[in-house]
C-alpha cells in the first residue's frame, strides 16, 4: 500500500509500505481522511524520542471498514488502544492505562497510509451524509471536549457561566473553544500569534480573537484557562490570566516545565491540572456532537491529498497555512 512515510527529521516521502496485519479480532479500515497533529508535527521535527523513523504517522483518521468485524461501515477511529482490565480502564478513565499504544506510535503504525488495523472497539459508525474529513476530527475534538469536562467538575457554579480564554488558536485550541460553546459557555476568547490563524478564527465562531500586541482579558479576571500551547510563557500567561478560586488546564505538549506562578496559584487557590486525550465515553460524545452538527460547519479545515502530505509539513512550518487543520485524503 502508499503510505507517507517519516523518515528522518523534517523528511517525509511516498512510498510502498507493507499492508496492515490485523491482530486476532481487529478490523482493517481504509483510510479516506487523515488530519495532521501537532504531535505529527513534533515527531516530524525529529523531538518524539516514541516516534523513531522509518514511521507512519498519523492518528486522526476516518474510513471504511474492508475486513474484519464491522466491515463495510463508514467508521471514524478512535487510535487509542487499550487493554481494558486494568483499574483506569475499569474506572473509565481508559487514557491512563499504562498499557496503552496509539496508531503513530510503535508498534502501531499510523493513518498517514491507505489502510490501518484497530480493534473494532475502537471504532464509531459515521452516519451517511457526514463527510469523512468531518468525521476525522473527532480525535482532536475530543481532547478539548475532555478538558472542559474535567473544568467543569472543577468549578463551585455552573461552567457555562464563566468566561473562557484558550492560549492557541490551532486545531485543538479551536475545537476546545467549539466544544465550549456546546457546554453553553458564552464569553470566549482565543489568543493567537498568527494573524492570518486569526482571520480564520473570527469567522469560525462568536469568539473574541487577540495576538500579542493586542489587548486582552485583564489579568486575574478569567475563570477558565484552557493553555493548548503548552509552553512556558503560555504557562505564565495562564497563571497571570486567572481569577481568584479560578482554574488553569494544560492540555498542550509545546515542552518545557517552567512558567507557574505557584505562589499567586496558593494565594488565590488558583486549580491546575493537565488533561491527557480523552475516554472513550468522551470520544464517542464527541463523535456524536459532529454527527448532530454541533460544532458547526468545519469551514476552518483545509483539505490536500496525502501525496501532497510533505508540503503540508513545510507549509505548517512556515506558518503559511491560515486553517487550524489540514485533513489529508489517501
Amino acid at each position: 500500500m502508499r503510505a507517507l512515510v517519516y523518515t528522518g527529521p523534517n523528511s517525509l516521502e511516498m512510498a510502498d509500505m507493507p499492508e496492515p496485519v490485523p491482530n486476532a479480532g481487529e478490523s482493517v479500515v481504509e483510510i479516506e481522511a487523515v488530519g495532521i497533529c501537532g504531535s505529527d508535527q513534533h515527531a516530524y521535527h525529529g523531538t518524539d524520542p516514541r516516534r523513531v523513523p522509518p514511521l507512519i504517522l498519523g492518528h486522526e483518521a476516518a474510513g471504511r471498514v474492508v475486513s474484519g468485524p464491522m466491515e463495510g461501515e463508514r467508521v471514524t477511529i478512535n487510535p487509542m488502544v487499550t487493554c481494558g482490565t486494568c483499574r483506569y480502564c475499569i474506572e473509565k478513565r481508559e487514557n491512563l492505562c499504562p498499557d496503552r499504544s496509539l496508531l503513530s506510535i510503535p508498534p502501531r503504525e499510523g493513518a498517514f497510509a491507505q489502510r490501518v488495523a484497530i480493534p473494532p472497539e475502537n471504532l464509531v459508525v459515521v452516519p451517511e451524509g457526514v463527510p469523512m474529513a468531518h468525521a476525522a476530527l473527532a480525535e482532536p475534538l475530543a481532547c478539548g471536549w475532555h478538558a472542559l469536562r474535567l473544568a467543569a467538575n472543577s468549578f463551585v457554579r455552573p461552567i457555562g457561566d464563566a468566561r473562557l480564554v484558550v492560549l492557541g488558536g490551532g486545531a485543538i485550541g479551536l475545537g476546545t473553544a467549539l466544544g465550549a460553546l456546546v457546554y453553553g459557555i458564552e464569553d470566549i476568547w482565543i489568543s493567537e500569534p498568527n494573524p492570518a490563524r486569526r482571520e480564520m478564527l473570527a469567522q469560525a465562531g462568536p469568539f473574541q480573537i487577540y495576538g500579542a500586541d493586542e489587548e486582552g482579558p485583564e489579568d486575574g479576571t478569567v475563570p477558565l484557562v484552557i493553555d493548548a500551547y503548552g509552553s512556558e510563557a503560555s504557562r505564565a500567561t495562564s497563571t497571570r490570566l486567572a481569577a481568584p478560586g479560578g482554574v488553569i488546564a494544560h492540555i498542550g505538549l509545546a515542552g518545557g516545565g517552567a512558567g507557574l506562578d505557584t505562589r499567586r496559584m496558593t494565594l488565590q487557590e488558583i486549580t491546575f491540572f493537565g488533561t491527557y486525550t480523552y475516554t472513550n465515553d468522551d470520544f464517542r460524545a464527541t463523535a456524536q456532537a459532529i454527527f448532530d452538527g454541533r460544532f458547526g460547519n468545519f469551514s476552518w479545515i483545509e483539505e490536500r491529498p496525502l501525496a501532497d502530505g510533505a508540503q503540508a509539513f513545510a507549509d505548517l512550518d512556515a506558518r503559511r497555512v491560515r486553517a487550524a487543520k489540514i485533513v489529508l485524503k489517501p
